[in-house]
């Protein structure tokens, strides 16, 4: 007996140690390669560059690569603070880059990450949903977040009973690790860019995830370990960072000026049309549509460009339209929401026309290159002339006005502003939004007064009205009597 029990004590404790050893050398290895994985992410190479490859055939923009005779179709002035930036060598600092839809930030981008193919760089999209926004930092980054750990069969709570925000904290943590061991070897820090930002909603849960990627930022920037680079096309952003912002450098990405916008629209035309355009229709086009990239590039791909800039133009319009046309005098009083947010859109637009007259008459509409000089008022003014400051934020993330990284407010684009001329030069739309706001004004009149209807009066009668103190300190009571000249005589004799 007792030798079989020792026997099977042995065997216990070897099969002990053993699986001892085992769930040891597995947990070790796990960890080990979760920091092997993510640090291959960031080798030369990357899933987005590859998305974005378009091969040998006609660019899908004009900013894109011009082939063996042009080196670039634009080279923008902030090219190269971006490149700088994304391969490493612009270090101390994290990166807001800021401005309009379809001026080229993701671009300029995408081309400096091509410079140095990928190489310590990884790049995803934002999303408004934190358990969408997890699972593409994962992914960006090669991190599972223990969901594939055997381990977590044997424990009681397993590592995804959390929330989301847990784990991107813990996919950080990982990351943290695999710069400082890129800090010893290679000197350079990680680059980690995100792109639209301006998707999170501003709420609790935006607003919590917002500041842990900004304490994550100050701390790697101070540290050169990760260099965050955040693209937004919203103001709002900004106004949340720069609460808890030292080391935030911003970019403003603004519309290419006249001479740039010009000169590859030329070269676009002259490569894949066979044709030379006279300067006079591209200063007409970039009259008409401005500088920005996603409106020349569908020009450059159009046979008629003045007619496909009259088109951005009517979609601009119409836009605006959509969202913000007022009704007028015969407007129902369930409507005056959304007519309070459309009729302060409309003073606004009308605001910046009168801008753009007054600049037109002090100073030509255009700086010393020709380019374009949208018409602009401070953020605080904006508001003042709306009489709201909850509706401009509203206005920038659905394009119809824009909030520059210095406070100022301006029509999204030239097209836009375009529109806000042609709308208000309309016949009768100054009395149109005079009759909307006056009917705003009589519905809000109504919703403030009371009716009191007097009854029961006799002939000669008449109410007493008499203020006097209550019972509480400082309250007063109304104390109404009914009276009549037969009691009035009969009291007096």
């Amino acid at each position: 007996m007792l030798e079989s029990a020792a026997t099977a004590v042995a065997s216990i404790l070897v099969l002990g140690s053993g699986f001892a050893m085992g769930g040891y050398m597995y947990h070790k290895f796990y960890k080990w390669l979760v920091l092997r994985k993510m640090e291959n992410a960031f080798k030369p190479g990357d899933p987005v560059l590859e998305l974005a490859a378009t091969g040998k055939q006609r660019p899908n923009s004009i900013a894109q690569d011009a082939g063996d005779d042009e080196t670039h179709w634009i080279l923008r002035d902030e090219q190269a603070k971006i490149d700088a930036i994304v391969n490493g060598t612009d270090t101390g600092h994290y990166h807001l880059l800021i401005g309009e839809k379809g001026t080229g930030k993701s671009s300029m981008l995408l081309d400096a990450m091509k410079k140095v193919d990928g190489e310590g760089v990884s790049m995803f999209e934002a999303h408004a949903n934190l358990e969408i926004f997890r699972v593409r930092l994962g992914k960006a980054l090669d991190f599972e977040f223990h969901e594939d750990y055997i381990g977590s069969y044997f424990s009681e709570r397993g590592p995804r009973d959390t929330t989301a925000l847990l784990d991107i904290e813990r996919a950080f943590n990982k990351l943290e690790k695999v710069a400082l061991q890129r800090r010893k070897t290679v000197g350079k820090p990680l680059v980690l860019i995100i792109n639209s930002i301006h998707l999170l909603r501003d709420d609790d849960d935006g607003r919590d995830l917002l500041e842990l990627l900004q304490q994550r930022a100050e701390q790697w920037a101070a540290s050169n370990l990760v260099t965050m680079v955040f693209n937004s096309d919203d103001y709002w952003v900004y106004e949340r960072l720069k609460l808890l912002a030292t080391r935030m450098e911003v970019t403003s990405i603004t519309d290419l000026p006249k001479a740039q916008a010009m000169s590859a629209l030329a070269k676009y035309r002259r490569k894949y049309f066979r044709e030379e355009p006279p300067s006079e229709i591209l200063a007409e086009v970039y009259n008409r549509v401005g500088g920005r990239l996603t409106f020349l590039n569908r020009v450059a791909k159009s046979k008629d460009m003045l007619a496909t800039c009259d088109d951005i133009i009517d979609v601009e319009r119409r836009w605006f339209l959509n969202q913000c046309w007022i009704l007028g005098a015969e407007m129902d009083d369930d409507v005056m929401d959304q007519q309070k947010y459309a009729s302060a859109a409309m003073v606004l637009a009308q605001a910046l026309v009168n801008a753009e007259k007054e600049q037109a008459e002090q100073q030509p509409p255009e700086d010393d290159d020709g380019s374009h000089t949208l018409p602009q008022i401070p953020l605080h003014k904006a508001r003042q002339i709306m009489t709201r400051a909850d509706f401009i934020r509203s206005y920038d993330h659905i394009n119809l006005f824009t909030i520059t990284s210095k406070a100022y407010v301006r029509a999204d684009s030239v097209p836009m502003q375009r529109a806000f001329r042609s709308i208000c030069a309309e016949e009768g739309f100054d009395e149109l939004l005079e009759a909307t706001l006056q009917r705003i004004s009589d519905i809000e009149s109504l919703g403030r007064t009371r009716e009191l209807v007097a009854k029961d009066l006799v002939l000669g009668g008449k109410y007493k009205f008499l203020l006097k103190d209550g019972e509480r300190r400082g309250e007063k009571v109304t104390e109404v009597t009914l009276e009549n000249e037969a009691e009035e005589a009969d009291d007096a004799k």
